[in-house]
């Protein structure tokens, strides 16, 4: 199958289009040939090498985890999906990502897709939206009338936290630019801070949540009320103590089909919006150019590698 894959960790110049051959499949996988790739950074903070610690893997590497894609291939204890279903999942992690022709994936993290999306939608949004919604309902365990502060309101993760915090009645507070706000206003910010001229700890009244995607911390737990809990995806805070019974943990995405199922139902029923930046062709320059606009945080919305020729 052709893939486009790393070779060695650097650059996005680093990417070169392969043959590699599919391994065979167990019981409890499925075979997708892939139709759309979501892009996040976890994909180039891995290119780089930043994540080297975490998953030491063998190179080639082909990165990638947000499919979407029709099932080619089931294993002998799989009922949840069949051959020639449209799906969408988040994979887990491994060397042997999305960004090819063909992905394995375990049958418990497939889902048949929404309807009411194309491939390329589906692609943006398993990853973001399960960690999204696992942070907004589980761990922050948002409630009606709370206010919540979430950073980064126009990337990946923040499209969707930003909408699962409107839809359960938080004030929804956001950090972006400020040519983002009408857009960041219409899936259910009450206010965005524009970072570029404000830290978050100038605003005049503090959180009972929020939701730190960026590694600011500090000023996360400085604007949080007495009892408020902040969820970090970038840095672990939990060996800290922090005054007046506030709490501080770290996540990482837990992904299942029951989570995306949900998600799914809220997507058909037009509950939540699947924003697309850019969607970029499957090659070499085409996922180059994804990575290029995902590192440079200016991204508003998903980006997407398309198969389509």
């Amino acid at each position: 199958m052709k893939a486009i894959a790393i070779n060695h960790y650097g650059a996005s110049n680093q990417f070169e289009l392969m043959d590699l051959k599919l391994r065979g499949i167990q019981a409890d996988e499925v075979v997708i040939d892939v139709r759309a790739a979501g892009v996040n950074p976890v994909d180039w903070k891995l290119r780089r090498g930043d994540l080297r610690h975490q998953f030491n893997w063998e190179l080639p590497i082909v990165l990638g985890w947000d499919v979407a894609g029709i099932v080619s291939e089931i294993g002998s204890d799989v009922a949840n999906v069949k051959v020639g279903d449209a799906v969408f999942a988040r994979p887990d992690m491994s060397n042997r990502g999305a960004y090819a022709e063909q992905t394995i994936v375990k049958a418990n993290k497939v889902v048949v897709k929404p309807i009411n999306l194309s491939f390329e939608e589906a692609a943006a949004v398993p990853l973001t939206a399960i960690t999204a919604w696992q942070v907004i309902h589980k761990r922050l365990k948002v409630r009606k009338g709370e206010a919540v502060l979430i950073q980064a309101g126009a990337g990946g993760i923040g499209i969707f936290a930003i909408q699962f915090a409107h839809q359960l009645g938080a004030t929804v507070v956001t950090t972006a630019r400020t040519e983002n706000a009408e857009f960041l206003a219409r899936l259910g910010a009450n206010q965005i801070v524009d970072y570029r001229a404000h830290r978050i700890t100038d605003l005049p009244h503090t959180f009972d949540a929020v939701f730190d995607t960026v590694g600011q911390i500090t000023d996360g737990m400085a604007v949080l009320k007495p009892g408020g809990r902040l969820v970090s995806i970038e840095s672990d805070p939990s060996d800290q103590n922090w005054p007046d019974d506030k709490t501080a943990s770290y996540w990482w995405t837990d992904p299942n089909s029951t989570d995306l199922s949900l998600i799914k139902r809220m997507i058909e029923s037009d509950q939540v919006r699947v924003p697309i930046n850019e969607i970029v062709p499957f090659t070499v320059p085409g996922v180059m150019r994804a990575h290029e606009l995902s590192e440079s945080h200016h991204s508003v919305g998903k980006i997407v590698i398309s198969m389509k020729t």
